[in-house]
């Protein structure tokens, strides 16, 4: 799944791309696995029912503890409250608009009651979930080779080639930034395929059985869309309860973090009730985790810090160009969450994907991480990783003239042409996003996509919105068009 684009023709082609607190409410079953605080960890039993919590009285402040990328606006929609209302209920702390709260404060909270929820096991760690520094020296072909089951032998026609099972997996974990251990996990647990030899039908790794995505890559690509709805949506606030295949509904638990929310979201889309709770249990899918690899809760890393800002980026085109805006907030890789990239598109090429000589050029200093298959990937902290700090992701990227990997820039550097080249493009253009510590970042949020003083804002739809500069005030609108109102200048 690539970013998906749109065609308008106005003379010339122009493209959009595709601390001391309260106890927690008690938690009950029968047996039970207990917590005694929202943030302990799950005592398992064998075999070990769902804790759920029990009801507390309207109006009571519970105990919570801030984790890594939380913001005022998601709390507020996880708890089923307001942020005006987590305010006043923590006189003695001045939250940030829309910025990350520093991680581990505890807070108080104002309890509201909903129906229908989940289980408060957190099963991985986000920073388990995103491709990102905890990842660093794992090696996914070795872990595959090490076993010796079916799927070291195992390949596939994906993406214009026969590849083995480890480049599969690699290429859809680097393309929607997902941890590869987590990928390799959800294949074991749904098919036994790493470490089992015998494994006789593959036609379904995942366990969804849909003919149109059939085979390992395909599988994937799907599971992939579902995590990071689920991920990004809870980060953001924009989910909190999930549907089951069985129509069921899940009310997410309040003190839930995204990387569970992104598990649950993919089990409750291909499972009833009984797989569905056995899967999201310290005895299912975590359990695969722990065999296959550790305690995910002792791999974990901070990804987002407190007051996470994004650093000074330019436009991406050289100073006396310009170009349009073509693509307002809109998803980075494939067709769903989050709403992080934009697009611009360069003068005139003729209709259609017309090669154009104008230049893409970098945001900011760094160096080249990743320069493939119409990717370019700026990394700003200057290690080289693409999974640590600050990236700019560059797409559509033509293969002429296009920076090697490895290179060092200084802003304003020449990064290559725009193209049609990668994913669904029917005109030339670039598309942009941003992840910071593996994560993609939202246009809009915490830290806001911001290019030479331009910053974004989301429309009603993906690829609507419109980009505003302070002073002078000035606001242009996204549109696959020619016109002033899209048009933008360094």
């Amino acid at each position: 799944m690539r970013p998906v684009c749109f065609l308008s023709i106005v003379l010339i082609l122009l493209s959009a791309c595709s601390a001391p607190a309260q106890s927690a409410p008690a938690l009950t079953a029968t047996p039970l696995a207990t917590q005694s605080l929202a943030t302990d960890k799950v005592v398992a039993a064998a075999p070990t029912p769902l804790p759920m919590r029990q009801r507390w009285p309207f109006g009571d402040l519970l105990p919570y503890v801030t984790q890594s990328g939380d913001t005022l606006p998601a709390l507020a929609a996880h708890f089923n409250t307001t942020p005006d209302a987590l305010q006043t209920a923590n006189p003695g702390i001045t939250f940030p608009a829309a910025a990350t709260l520093q991680p581990d404060q505890p807070l108080n909270i104002p309890a509201n009651w909903v129906p229908l929820m989940g289980t408060p096991f957190q099963i991985v760690p986000d920073s388990e979930f995103v491709y990102g520094p905890g990842q660093a020296g794992f090696s996914l072909r070795a872990t595959i080779v090490e076993y010796n089951g079916f799927l070291s032998r195992y390949s596939e026609f994906a993406d214009e080639k026969t590849r083995p099972s480890w480049e599969i997996i690699e290429r859809v974990a680097r393309d929607y930034s997902i941890n590869p251990r987590l990928l390799l996990a959800l294949v074991e647990y749904r098919s036994g395929a790493l470490t089992q030899p015998g494994v006789t039908d593959f036609t379904y790794p995942l366990g969804y059985p849909d003919p149109l995505k059939m085979g390992l890559h395909n599988q994937l690509l799907w599971a992939a869309e579902q995590l990071n709805q689920g991920y990004y949506g809870w980060r953001s606030g924009a989910l909190v309860e999930i549907s089951l295949s069985d129509g069921q509904l899940e009310r997410l638990d309040y003190w839930q973090n995204a990387g569970t929310a992104a598990l649950h979201t993919l089990f409750g889309a291909m499972m009833a009730k009984s797989d569905f709770e056995k899967a999201v249990s310290p005895d299912g899918f975590g359990a695969t985790f722990r065999q296959l690899f550790a305690d995910p809760a002792k791999l974990a890393v901070t990804l987002l810090p407190g007051n996470l800002q994004q650093p000074p980026l330019e436009l991406p085109f050289l100073i006396g160009k310009t170009w349009g805006f073509t693509g307002g907030p809109h998803p980075i890789w494939g067709d769903n969450t989050p709403w992080g990239a934009l697009d611009f598109a360069p003068p005139a090429v003729g209709a259609g994907c017309g090669y154009s000589t104008e230049w893409v050029a970098a945001s900011a200093d760094g160096v080249i991480a990743r320069s493939d298959e119409a990717a370019v990937v700026l990394d700003l902290d200057g290690d080289g990783d693409e999974h640590t700090g600050w990236v700019v992701f560059y797409y559509h990227m033509g293969n002429d003239d296009r920076a090697p990997e490895g290179r060092k820039v200084k802003l304003g550097d020449l990064l290559g042409h725009p193209s049609c080249e990668g994913g669904r493009a029917t005109g030339t253009h670039v598309h942009m996003g941003r992840r910071y510590n593996g994560e993609w970042m939202p246009a809009t949020g915490p830290a806001p996509f911001t290019l030479s003083g331009w910053t974004a804002h989301p429309g009603d739809a993906p690829y609507k919105g419109t980009m505003t500069y302070e002073l002078p005030a000035l606001r242009i609108v996204a549109c696959t068009c020619v016109t002033a109102n899209n048009s933008v200048s360094r």
